[in-house]
Parts: structure tokens; sequence; C-alpha cells
């Protein structure tokens, strides 16, 4: 493959960034610029609901800037994507279509998990050092305007994410709203994230010990690596050594801070919440040692495209991350392990047996695995109102790596295993989902209602089922020496539904070891 370049565009909170790319299968990602351009999209958005027309022109007269040095670079291709404060802006649909009509660049708004995982690839590209860390119990704490995330890791698995609204910007925004003084800014601000961390450490760290936090963002990576003093070259530092050059950046003038660090002294009040932030996470979780590592959410687009195109692989599984937050959801509210791995086997063999039929992804198949996991999650609120319980909880649990869109196919899955299945036109109704994610939901449903029915004991008869298509019957043989009545009883009238929407009639066989 010859070297191709690419562009990677951030449209933050306070920041629009954009890094130039070169890649090649021989020499991998190769970051050959990067242009920033400080623009407070976030205030108006966070206090208001809506960016200012004056921040929209800016916005675009930047934009096309950078379209016209991605024209001098012959970038090939391109990925823009907006965070919270296009996200969180009400008319976000209105802003894109200006966006797109006045700069020409085509933009998408990230989830906040969407963004958080990107982030997260953005440290994975590292390679040897990340997975070196997480085998450790790690922390990731990746600031951004609007919030911070605080991802968990124990063993190379994630255990936990939990998203706070405690950005850089909205922090500032709330010290502006009260007239603070820059005095007190850092007593104030420390009591708001103190008392949401105390939280925090109550419900998912309480005993956990934690030796390494990594933290991304967009200034405290050059204050470590730099050491204020200029006397580091490193980005990973004790928390001591880490909590000494804070204070020397509190000790020298804003101008002079930003001269030492490369940056511009409009930046100077985010860096300092930032490293407010940082102490408080630090104190929290008892962190040993500190690893900036200097990427950004560009870095992770970046990643994401290289790998999607096949230009770079990483033996990391990020798939296996978002099962490993799902088990954890589900271990939360009581969900049984064994009988989740027992269906999501059942479910997985019929879903390869099938998929010359069904025609869907690899994604489709993680969201298979997901409503395995989470089928029942909504009964450590209500097992008489299942569905609607275990629809809310996924809707109002952040599930990294997903999209809104795939959370709410994911919810309406599990939802439809126990109530009657709504059609298009009903369903569109009361949800944002188009035809093809309703065909979507429909086929997972039928799969996942299918191997529910066949394991309504509890008892795993079908743990070690084989399946077959036979013209058109999808013969499901249970070995077992157990008496499978119940089953082939209670699964007829799931059945149905599969074979409504894959023409395939579901046969259940018995194969005895005697």
């Amino acid at each position: 493959m010859a070297v191709k370049t690419f562009a990677a565009i951030d449209v933050g909170s306070y920041e629009l960034s954009m890094k130039i790319f070169e890649f090649s299968k021989k020499s991998g990602m190769h970051q050959i610029d990067h242009i920033r351009r400080s623009i407070d999209l976030g205030t108006d958005s966070y206090s208001k609901g809506k960016i200012s027309y004056e921040a929209l022109d800016e916005l675009c007269d930047t934009l096309r800037e950078y379209r016209h040095i991605m024209e001098s670079y012959k970038v090939e291709e391109y990925k823009a994507y907006g965070t919270s404060a296009i996200r969180e802006a009400v008319n976000t649909t209105i802003l894109i279509e200006q966006i797109e009509q006045l700069s020409g660049i085509h933009l998408e708004v990230l989830s906040n998990s969407e963004q958080r995982f990107m982030d997260y690839k953005s440290i994975a590209l590292l390679g040897d050092e990340f997975e070196s860390c997480i085998k450790k119990s790690t922390a990731i704490l990746d600031v951004g305007g609007g919030s911070i995330q605080l991802s968990l890791f124990n063993k190379d698995t994630l255990v936990s994410t939990q998203n706070m609204k405690l950005g850089v910007l909205r922090l500032l925004e709330r010290m502006n709203t009260i007239g603070a003084s820059k005095r007190q800014f850092e007593p104030l601000i420390g009591e708001l994230v103190e008392a949401q961390l105390d939280i925090y450490k109550k419900l998912y760290l309480r005993d956990r010990e934690i030796e390494n936090l990594i933290i991304i963002d967009d200034y405290i990576a050059p204050l470590i690596n730099k050491g204020v003093l200029g006397d580091r070259i490193s980005n990973i530092a004790d928390v001591k050594t880490v909590d000494r050059y804070i204070e020397l950046a509190k000790s020298i003038t804003k101008s002079e801070l930003a001269r030492r660090l490369g940056l511009s002294e409009d930046v100077m009040p985010l860096l300092f919440i930032s490293l407010i932030l940082l102490q408080e996470v630090m104190k929290t979780t008892g962190a040993t040692t500190v690893w900036a590592p200097g990427v950004t959410l560009s870095d992770g687009i970046a990643f994401e495209y290289a790998e999607k195109n096949g230009i770079i692989s990483i033996k990391h599984s990020f798939e296996d991350d978002i099962i490993a937050c799902a088990k954890q959801i589900s271990k939360r509210y009581m969900g049984s392990k064994k009988r989740s791995e027992t269906l999501e086997a059942l479910m997985l063999s019929i879903f390869d047996e099938i998929k010359d039929i069904h025609g869907m992804s690899g994604r489709d198949r993680l969201l298979l695995r997901l409503s395995a996991i989470l089928h029942d999650c909504g009964k450590y609120i209500s097992l008489s109102n299942l569905a609607e319980c275990s629809y809310n909880i996924i809707m109002s649990t952040e599930i990294i790596g997903l999209s809104h869109k795939e959370r709410l196919i994911l919810a309406n899955v599990v939802k439809y295993n126990q109530l009657p299945f709504e059609y298009y036109e009903e369903l569109s109704e009361h949800a944002a989902i188009d035809m093809e994610d309703h065909m979507r939901i429909a086929k997972l449903t039928a799969i996942l209602r299918l191997a529910n029915g066949l394991d309504r004991s509890h008892r795993m008869k079908f743990a070690d089922a084989k399946v077959s298509v036979k013209g058109s019957e999808l013969i499901i043989t249970a070995v077992t020496d157990e008496d499978i009545a119940l089953e082939k009883g209670l699964s007829e009238n799931r059945s149905d539904f599969f074979r409504e929407v894959y023409n395939l009639k579901p046969v259940i066989k018995q194969k005895r070891s005697f």
C-alpha cells in the first residue's frame, strides 16, 4: 500500500484541533502536523443550550482554513467529530447542517461513550507501554470541557467507567456565574470536585488500591513532560513529583507558565482547573504514579480509521473491554453469570449458523452477546416489570464503546425479549429508530427469544446444543440426559417470532449420552 494522508479534526468545547497523519502498512501511523485554535463553544452550549452566531461563524471560518491546509497536504480522507459542546446543544442537527454548508466540512457528533472510547484507543496505540500499565490496578482520567470520565482497570480488564459533569470549561463557567474571584477558584472547585469524587469512591473504588493514573487532557502532559522548569524529558512521574510541579506552576505568572509550556495564555485558566482535578483524583484514588502520554482525541480518530482499514493492528481487544463493561453492569444488578454464558453460547451458535440468511455484521454479533449478558438486569428492580426496567437500566447506563443508537438497539432487543414485539409503525412513533435498525432489532430479538425459551428452567440443558440448518428448518439438538419437555413446550410461542423473521422453523431435538 502506498502512503495515505489522513486528517483527524476534533471540534472540542474550547479548542478546534486538526492532526495530519501519514499511513502505510510498512511504517504504520506518523503524525506530520498539528494545528490548534482556541474557540469557546462550550460556555454558550452548557449555559444556554445553543452556540452563539459569532462562535459558529468563527468555527466555520477556522474549518475553511483547515480545509485549505488539508488541500495543501493532499489529504485523501478526513474525519471530523464534534464532542460535548455540539452534542449538548438543543439544535445539534441544525448546527451540523450549517457547519457543512458554510465550511464544506462534514461533521459527525460522538456520544460520550464513543468519545471516551476513542480517547482510550489513543492510549492503546502506544502498545506495550499501555499493556504493561493496565496489568496493574489502573485508573484513566479523561478530562474534557464538559465532563470527566474515570475508568478503572484491574489485570488488563476494564471493570468500570463513569462520567461526571466536572469538565474544565463547565467548572470555569460555574465559577464565573457565581462571581468567584481567582483566589476562590481553587477552594470552590476543590469542594465541587471532592463532593462528587467521595460518592464515586464509595460506589466504585471502595477499598481498591490504584497504582497507576493515566491522564488524557490537552494541557497537563506538557507540564509533566517539561516539569515546568524544563528539567524532565518523561511523561511518567510519581505523585510527589507531580504535586511539586503543580505547586511550582501556581507560583509563577500565567504568561511565564504559558511561555515555558508552549501554550496560549488564554488556556491557562483551563490548565489550572485541570490541575485541581488531577490533584483531587490523585488524592481519591491513592495512585502512586501518573502517566500523561500526551495523546488526544485526534490520535484516537486516526487510530480507529487505520484499524478499520487494516492499515495497523493492535493485540489489545477493544471488544473484550465492551463485554467486560457489560458484565460489570450485570454483576451490579445481580445477573446470573452462568445463565448468561449459556444463553450467549446458544445465541452465537444460532447467529453463526444462519449468517448467510440474516446478513448481519460483526458489530451486530457483539450486540447479541451484550443482550445475553444484560437480558434480565431489570429483575433487580422488579420481577413483574422486567422488560421496562431492563430497558431503563441499559438506556441510563453508559457502556463505553457503544454509540447512543447501538445502546438503543440493545435496550429494545432486551425489552422485546419479554414484551410483544412492536412493528415499525408502532415503534417509530416513540423511538428514534429507522427501518434498517428496526430490522436489526427484530433479527436480534428473534434469536434472544428463541434461546431464552430453551433455558426457561435455568438448568442449562442446552449448554452444549448443536445447531444446524436443514432446508426450511433450524435444528437445535440438546446434548443432555435430562427431560426437555418443559423447554420444548415453552419454546413454541417464542419460535413463532423466529420463524416470522427468518422463515426458518425451529425444531428441538435431544441426544442422550446413553
